[in-house]
């Protein structure tokens, strides 16, 4: 815990001394996503990817920045259709914003588009290859496919990133199962 407390103080300067770019592109995460890696606790882990999280959704086009905050906002309210209408329009001024990406491809998912969703986690993880997020969200939508194996492969690689993903861990666990009982 003494290590997570002197990181979150190292983080501190490091938020007032580095320069802020836009989402996946900020120099934050390097140092975030190792100390990530190496946490030792679902507790140190859930801080860390807060400020991730947080880091993913700034944005230097200030109005790209504020309509995701919108689309979030719809789509933590259900209104799934306002929110992809917002999350559209953020990828068209920020074309360049992998959170923009992976919060359309939620909406996609959400709405059954599995196809769209698919083609813009593959853009997000292109913009920033350690999107766990967007892995995660590969992983469900393989699931819901019935490609069991490639779902397992998702998250999996989405916990090699971050290891205290639980739900990612939780389907590994019924997957393996599935797929044992498909081999018999």
């Amino acid at each position: 815990m003494r290590r997570f407390y002197i990181l979150i103080a190292i983080l501190g300067v490091a938020f007032v001394s580095l320069p802020i770019n836009a989402g996946q592109e900020d120099n934050r995460l390097d140092l975030l996503f190792a100390n990530l890696a190496k946490s030792t606790s679902s507790g140190d882990a859930k801080k860390i990817e807060h400020i991730i999280w947080r880091i993913w959704s700034e944005n230097k086009n200030a109005s790209a920045e504020r309509v995701l905050a919108l689309g979030v906002k719809s789509m933590n309210s259900g209104a799934l259709n306002a929110a992809l209408q917002a999350f559209d329009e953020v990828v068209k001024m920020a074309p360049n914003f992998a959170e923009g990406w992976n919060k359309r491809a939620t909406i996609f998912y959400l709405l059954q588009d599995y196809s769209s969703s698919v083609k813009d986690i593959a853009q997000t993880l292109r913009l920033e290859p350690r999107h766990f997020g967007a892995l995660s969200g590969l992983g469900l939508i393989n699931t819901a496919l019935g490609r069991h194996g490639a779902a397992v492969k998702a998250f999996e690689e989405a916990i090699q990133i971050h290891p205290y993903m639980v739900g990612a861990r939780h389907h590994i666990k019924v997957l393996k199962e599935i797929l044992k009982g498909e081999e018999t």
